[in-house]
């Protein structure tokens, strides 16, 4: 048995049916190599005049990381960024000592009936880079390595498999696969990283034998080879994420990450405070949720 527990989600509607379902952090499992946060939102159907804006706000010690597989979506941040982002790109935003963002829905799209459907992913960065400069590098989906082997097309969105590597730059060994597979096909999975865990997005999949659902995020039990078979009914379409442990532990509270209880408290004293960077083109301002507990070990 290669699956050591499965995690099932919590579903939060973010209001006109836009659903999001969350898998990290959990109470069995906060962080699979460095990415401790996982948002699966969508797919969804938006009316024209429609839009689910997230609206400016900030983080600390940590790397954002945006992958869609429809609709569009514009970011702004406090460097002066603006991408359009859009299916199969890989958008790495660094927060480091502290960034604000905002995510809306293009004004093309606005003005027409519209589909999303993407994940976002957060990865903690290691202790030494937690204060860093913050950045934004946005990888098109032309840039990012495509094979077909075994039935199967995969996409090496961050880190390196079956021979390809992605450009993609992170703080320490970290993998991301995109992986759309043929019913009734077996993949085999060789050289995952100490922790890793399998999503399937749609479709259902077995990992050596053993029935993995939708809405299930797989937690496996060793880094040797995982054979994963789509099943006879169609063609499954799943990510594998992993990578080494994180070096250390880590307190989480709103949008924030640290080592440091202490740094969390003053980013959040900070926000309230408006010391951290604006968007430029933004004059929204999200309050710092109130009677949020105090921050807690991942």
């Amino acid at each position: 048995m290669t699956i050591a527990n499965l995690l099932k989600g919590h579903e939060k509607d973010l209001g006109g049916g836009f659903v999001v379902r969350r898998y990290l952090p959990s109470a069995i499992k906060q962080a699979v190599g460095p990415f401790i946060f996982f948002d699966h939102f969508g797919p969804v159907e938006a009316p024209a005049h429609a839009d689910h804006d997230v609206r400016p706000h900030p983080h600390i010690g940590l790397s954002t990381v945006t992958y869609l597989f429809e609709g569009a979506m514009d970011h702004r941040d406090s460097l002066g960024t603006f991408q359009r982002i859009e299916p199969g790109a890989v958008n790495w935003m660094t927060a480091g000592r502290g960034i604000v963002h905002s995510e809306r829905t293009p004004q093309d799209l606005i003005d027409i009936p519209h589909r999303t459907h993407g994940l976002q992913l957060w990865a903690a960065l290691p202790v030494a880079h937690e204060e860093d400069e913050p950045g934004f590098c946005h990888t098109p989906a032309a840039d990012i390595p495509q094979l077909a082997i075994d039935g199967a097309v995969i996409r090496v969105l961050v880190g390196s498999a079956f021979g390809q590597t992605s450009p993609v730059r992170t703080y320490s060994r970290t993998l991301y696969l995109d992986i759309v597979l043929k019913a009734g096909h077996v993949l085999a999975l060789n050289g995952l990283p100490e922790e890793a865990a399998i999503y399937p997005i749609s479709g259902a999949v077995e990992i050596d034998g053993a029935p993995l659902a939708l809405h299930n995020m797989a937690l496996l039990a060793t880094a040797e080879q995982q054979r994963v078979k789509a099943t006879d009914d169609g063609e499954a379409h799943f990510v594998v994420i992993g990578g080494e442990p994180l070096d250390g532990h880590r307190f989480m509270s709103w949008n924030f990450v640290s080592s440091s209880k202490e740094r969390i408290v003053q980013a959040g004293e900070d926000w309230e405070a408006q010391r951290f960077p604006k968007v430029p083109g933004e004059t929204e301002f999200i309050p710092l949720p109130v009677k949020k507990p105090a921050p807690s070990y991942l």
